[in-house]
């Protein structure tokens, strides 16, 4: 009886850096099957972020199993599947889908992702009051996972101060009053002086958009900072905070994590987390921490 073979891939903006493909295709030979992962950039193919749902419907007509979404596509993927898995539905975002009997479903595995991450990288961080920089896609896993795993207050700042009031509204009928506020951009130093850590979940970092998040005076050694952004594993962001003394998390066990699950959905087999783990840190060079 021949393997099982699986054709999926990755939409987003500037993912040629993305480790996803070998991930995947390692995880997937240590099971012995056949996998093909490819990327979908967005940015190389000239089509605007509204293009996602002609690529959803692209890759269902050519035998797609399942896709990754990522960077800016993860909300916008949302009305042109047919169905939501409840975590998917309950966040308003969308970063795996899974193709079945003709219909598309839509996951998230970024919220266990950094949840697991954070408990691994982070032990003990306090969390009584915690920033959150950016209110995107990613940003609303993060959240939730953060609100999840017992903090008490989380400030949310985001350019788009109506996206971040939305997501604070959000959080707020799952996790009760006072749980999520939101500041605008110009009052982040006075909310990080009385932090206990903070999280970044903006593209800013990355290999595509590099720089800083914030004035890097804002930092100080008392924080604790983490980071969604894996290529580079040590951002810009994170480097300033090590240099303070900041005890820190960069993306790399979220982006394991949650492809570990995505992994799951696609195939159905249990993945090694923990060689995963290994694969990343192979692939960039560094350890993941």
């Amino acid at each position: 009886m021949t393997d099982p073979s699986y054709l999926t891939g990755l939409i987003g903006s500037g993912i040629g850096p993305s480790l996803s493909p070998a991930l995947h295709t390692r995880e997937a030979d240590r099971h012995g099957l056949r996998l093909l992962y490819r990327t979908i950039d967005i940015d190389t193919l000239g089509l605007p972020a509204e293009s996602v749902g002609e690529l959803l419907n692209a890759a269902r007509v050519l035998g797609f199993d399942g896709l990754n979404i990522t960077h800016p596509c993860k909300q916008l993927v949302i009305e042109h599947l047919d169905e939501l898995a409840p975590e998917a539905a309950e966040l308003g975002a969308v970063n795996t889908v899974v193709f079945r009997g003709g219909r598309t479903v839509g996951h998230n595995t970024d919220v266990t992702g950094f949840a697991r991450s954070f408990a691994r990288g982070l032990p003990e961080a306090p969390t009584r009051r915690v920033v959150q920089l950016g209110a995107g896609g990613a940003g609303a896993a993060v959240a939730h996972a953060l609100l999840t795993l017992g903090a008490d207050r989380l400030t949310l700042v985001d350019t788009d101060r109506a996206r971040a009031a939305g997501l604070a509204d959000d959080l707020t009928r799952r996790f009760g009053q006072g749980r999520a506020v939101t500041v605008a951009p110009d009052e982040l130093g006075g909310e990080l002086a009385l932090a206990d850590g903070l999280v970044h979940a903006t593209p800013t970092g990355m290999a595509a958009h590099p720089g800083l998040p914030l004035p890097p005076e804002l930092l100080r050694p008392e924080l604790w900072v983490a980071e969604v952004v894996y290529r580079p594993l040590e951002t810009e962001l994170l480097r300033q905070a090590r240099t303070l003394g900041c005890r820190t998390l960069d993306g790399g066990g979220m982006a394991v994590f949650q492809a570990a699950d995505a992994f799951r959905l696609f195939t159905g087999r249990e993945p090694h987390t923990e060689q995963m783990l290994a694969d990343l840190a192979d692939l960039v060079g560094a350890t993941v921490r």
